[in-house]
């Protein structure tokens, strides 16, 4: 009779899920980018690509640096981990009404490929990361280890 053995597969932490929603995202978004740029391109010439690139950026960044919030705070207590989310909130509205205010007077990019790029980008970024988070098999608890078990 054959002697058979298995190495059991590493347990991924707590944060593996959130990580690969956020490369999800990333690569939503920099897709997004690029299918935006080329179509805003074909569609408005040189304003578009502006208006698409600026779209992207504004409207992925805007929901990875959430991610990446709940990503960094993921280790700390509730109540600090809720406090940096919601600054980082306030500071992500400001920072779009800030950006969108600049931007407004400026005549190099075209509004459309903006707008549309930027509700694009909220979507598929948004809909990457869900992808990510839900595609991960994560334990709800953690494992106790060889040592811990026997005590």
């Amino acid at each position: 009779m054959e002697v058979v053995t298995s190495t059991p597969q590493p347990v991924p932490d707590s944060t593996a899920a959130l990580r690969s929603g956020v490369r999800y995202g990333v690569l939503g978004m920099v897709a997004l980018a690029v299918v935006g740029a080329i179509v805003a391109t074909l569609l408005a010439g040189t304003p578009g690509l502006y208006g698409a690139l600026l779209g992207a950026a504004v409207g992925g960044g805007f929901i990875l640096c959430t991610a990446l919030g709940v990503l960094f705070t993921a280790k700390m207590p509730a109540t600090t981990a809720g406090a940096v989310i919601l600054g980082t909130w306030l500071l992500k509205m400001i920072l779009a009404i800030v950006v969108l205010a600049i931007l407004k007077p400026l005549d190099f990019y075209d509004k459309t490929s903006l707008v549309l790029v930027m509700v694009f980008s909220l979507i598929i970024v948004l809909g990457a990361e869900t992808y990510g988070v839900l595609g991960t098999k994560v334990p709800y608890v953690e494992p106790q280890g060889e040592q811990e078990a026997g005590s």
